[in-house]
Order: structure tokens, then sequence, then C-alpha cells
């Protein structure tokens, strides 16, 4: 092979961040680190606990001292690391509503600690998306909120409280998804017309350091009406670069994402993205494995060689990521904060609202409920393997709870439902019920023949008159599920 063709190759392979398969790096993994690879992406298929974890990210780093090693860890709804038992710290959302930056900062410095510890050394967090649309698909609870002046800053407390623990944060989906009713997993959305405050959080995230962005895969109307973000030089370039002066790591969103790769293939879109200003691709989905990173170094070499992508570009993204690689081998930089491990349920507790709507005292309960969970289909970002809910908690609590959960609900099966409840106190859990017209329907036949209930809403709570006493929990999170049960059994 021709020296140059190497050295194309290799610089190729030091702007990737693929995925994998297994809980232990394949071969093919260490011997691409070897040979210059940036780093990987983890999801839930490669974590099996703390210390397994910690193995793994040992294992790279005797391949590639310098290696990135990235995970989705938002905390609340998106969580890796603790995937099988739901996360010990509630979302962003909760954390816009008790509106402390402080706190965030902390829970944030926290995390930090915890993925430093497991040699993780690149969050894909905070969400720096405003959440202005209530339908929005994918984000929702993933934001501060709905209002860019708080997104700003705690997305910039949330930044602080990673970096001072040694690992990179990641402002996303740039330049904001919130304002959206389309998933980027399917198609593109179109972002809308408060474009300047949704810009508002990433200019907080700058000047608060934020080591990295993530690309959104979104249509820009207003900056470039042709090009999704990701392979947008207008947007990539002259927006974040030259205009907001942002001089860290683009990263993409996964490449694999249908707004991008259903158009021009995992290769073209990766090639389009560094062209347009982008300094490392990240690769997720089933399109983890040795062949798929082959097809998008190879897909970049070719680039170069036509002509498409300018060889300076490729080794100013070389560059770029390869600083990110030495700052994030440094090493811990705090140990976090000697609370972290009773700051996420604190954090929770102060998010919960209660909302009473009888003039007689339904709470607290007194005795064993009967809980129905009404469970919609989640978006790709959440693992459906994430245990939610309050019917755990409150078993726990009150042991003799019974715990049923519905994926849909007609007429019929909610009237054997109430036959069965045999005059318990009854405790009704939705999840986005505004999206979901099956979850609102079901609590109204419900609550028409039991308006008594209390209704315990864990996604977005755009009704708060339901139920003889409505609970928002800001979030579906362990901790957030175990606050709400505390309210109920009158312990918080």
């Amino acid at each position: 092979m021709p020296t140059r063709d190497r050295g194309l190759k290799r610089l190729a392979d030091s702007v990737l961040l693929p995925g994998f398969q297994g809980t232990s790096p394949p071969d093919w993994l260490r011997r691409r680190l070897g040979d210059g690879l940036a780093g990987v992406v983890l999801f839930t298929r490669n974590i099996a606990g703390f210390a397994q974890v910690a193995e793994l990210t040992a294992a790279l780093r005797a391949e590639n001292p310098a290696v990135l090693v990235g995970v989705d860890e938002e905390s609340g709804e998106v969580t890796r690391l603790e995937v099988a038992t739901g996360s010990s710290r509630p979302g962003p959302y909760a954390l816009g509503v008790v509106d402390d930056v402080v706190l965030t900062e902390e829970v944030a410095c926290g995390l930090g600690a915890d993925l430093a510890g497991v040699g993780v050394n690149v969050d894909f967090a905070p969400s720096a998306d405003v959440n202005s649309n209530p339908d929005n698909p994918v984000i929702g609870l993933r934001a501060f909120g709905a209002d860019p002046g708080l997104v700003a800053r705690h997305a910039a407390a949330f930044i602080r409280g990673l970096q001072s623990a040694g690992v990179a944060a990641c402002a996303k989906h740039f330049p904001g998804h919130g304002d959206t009713s389309v998933d980027s997993h399917y198609s593109v959305p179109v972002v809308g017309d408060d474009f300047e405050g949704a810009l508002l959080p990433f200019r907080a995230a700058i000047e608060a350091g934020v080591k990295t962005v993530m690309t959104g895969h979104l249509l820009v109307p207003q900056v470039d009406a042709e090009m999704p973000a990701t392979l947008s030089h207008q947007v990539l370039t002259r927006l974040l670069r030259e205009e907001l002066g942002f001089e860290g790591v683009i990263i993409t969103d996964g490449i694999e994402m249908a707004a991008v790769s259903s158009v021009y293939g995992l290769g073209g879109a990766s090639a389009m993205a560094i062209a347009a200003g982008a300094d490392a691709i990240c690769v997720g989905g089933e399109n983890s494995d040795e062949l798929s990173a082959i097809v998008i170094r190879n897909a970049i070499v070719d680039a170069v060689v036509e002509g498409r992508l300018p060889e300076e570009r490729l080794h100013d993204a070389a560059r770029r990521t390869s600083a990110l690689g030495a700052w994030a081998a440094g090493g811990v930089r705090s140990a976090g904060s000697p609370r972290a491990e009773e700051i996420g349920l604190h954090a929770a507790r102060r998010a919960v609202k209660v909302t009473r709507r009888s003039a007689a005292p339904v709470l607290p309960i007194t005795s064993a409920p009967h809980v129905i969970e009404l469970s919609p289909e989640m978006n790709l970002a959440i693992d459906k393997k994430t245990p939610w809910g309050v019917g755990e908690p409150l078993s726990k609590l009150m042991p003799g709870t019974v715990v049923t959960r519905l994926q849909g609900a007609d007429g019929p099966a909610l009237e054997n439902l109430l036959s069965s409840t045999n005059g318990r106190p009854m405790v009704i859990v939705a999840r986005d019920a505004h999206r979901y017209p099956w979850q609102l329907q079901a609590i109204e036949h419900l609550l028409c023949a039991r308006p008594e209930s209390v209704v315990v809403e864990m996604g977005l709570p755009e009704r708060s008159d339901l139920g003889a006493v409505h609970i928002a929990t800001y979030g579906s999170a362990r901790v957030c599920g175990q606050a709400a049960a505390e309210v109920i059994t009158g312990l918080s």
C-alpha cells in the first residue's frame, strides 16, 4: 500500500468513534486503536456493571493511552451505566424545575466522578435543547426546560460539574432539537421559529468552556435550507466556529441515524460532516462492527483523494480530536461531591410537585394500594430495559402493593382491572400522558369509577387536573419513583 494511502487511512481513523458489540473489546477494535483510532462509544450492550466497564476501558487504554471513551449518560431517562437499575439521579428537566444551579453542578460533579472512576472520559451530555415544543418526541425531559435562559444557566452548571471531574462534557444537539416535532432517528426535523432562543444555551455552554459540541441532524432554514446541520458548512463552520467562537471538538450525533444516512449512506454522510466542519464521527446503532468502521474510513479517504474533502480540513479535525484525548488523559480533576450517593434522591425530592384537588385527606395512603402503570413506547434514545415506575418503590414501603402495567387499554380491560382492585387505594402512573391519547382515555376511565385515586405523572405534566391528588415528578428515574412513593406514604 502506498505510504500516502496508509497515512490517509490512519488520519481518517483518528476522527472515528465507533461502537462495537460485547462487553470486552473485540480483536478488530484493539488492532485499530493501536493504529490510531480516536476512540469508541459505549452503549448498554457493552455494559454489565461498573467493575466490568472499568476493566473494559483499561483494555482499551492499553492499546491507546489517549483513547476517547464516550457514553450517553445524561442521568434521568437516558442512562447507560445504570440501565439495569434506573438512574440514581433525576434528569435535566427535574433539575430545571428545582432551578438551583449549585445543585445541578453538584449532581453533574458526582456523575463525572462515577464516569471517571470507570474510565469514561467523554459524556454526551448535557442536552442544551430548549424543549419549547411539548409534543417533541425525542427531547422532552432530557432538556432542562422550555425557557432558554433557564436551560442556559443549567447547561453551563452541568458542564462545570462534569469537567471538574476530568470528563469532557458535550452540549447537544446543536443548534437545538427542542422546537421540533420529528425524531431525527427516523427523519429530518425542521427547527422552529425561535432560533435565537435555541442558540442561547449553546452560547452559555461555550462560555463555560465546554470541550465538545454534538451536532443535531436538523434542518435549520434560518441558516441553511438545504443541508441538515451535521452536513452544513454554514451551520458548523460559519455559525458554530466563526460566529459563536467554539474552538473545541465538534462531534456528530450517530451518523447511522436515518436523517443523514438514509440519503447519503454511512460513508458519504461521514465525509460530508468532516468537510462541513465536524471533527469526530460517532457511529452507533446496529452499525457497530468493523465493516461499518472500514466503510466510513474508506469513504473519508476517497473524499480527500477526489477533492471533496480538503486534506487540511481532515488534519484540523484530527488535531482537535487528538487535543481532546490529551486533555482527557490528564485524569480526574475532582473527587466529586461527598454527597454524591445521596444528592440524586435529594434533587428528585425537591423536584416533586403535589397538586391536591380534593378536600378529603387522600394522602398519605395507609394501606397497600393497587398501582396501575401506563407504559408508552419510548424513543430510541431511552433504553427499553431501564426500569421505571412507582410500583416497585411503593411495594418496598408498603408490602402487599399490587402492580399492573399496561401498554394500551380498552374499556373491557379497564373494567376487569377495576373489578380486581378489591377496594384498595388506587395509584395511576402515567408517562407523557398528553402525548398518548390512550393514556388519557385510560386515566379518565379509571377516575370515572375511582375519582379519589392518586395520579402520578412521570413525564411532562401538561395537565395537573387529573386525580384527587396529582403528583408530578418531572422524570422517571429510579429516584423520581422513590420520591413519589415517599409522598404517597407520607414519608417525605
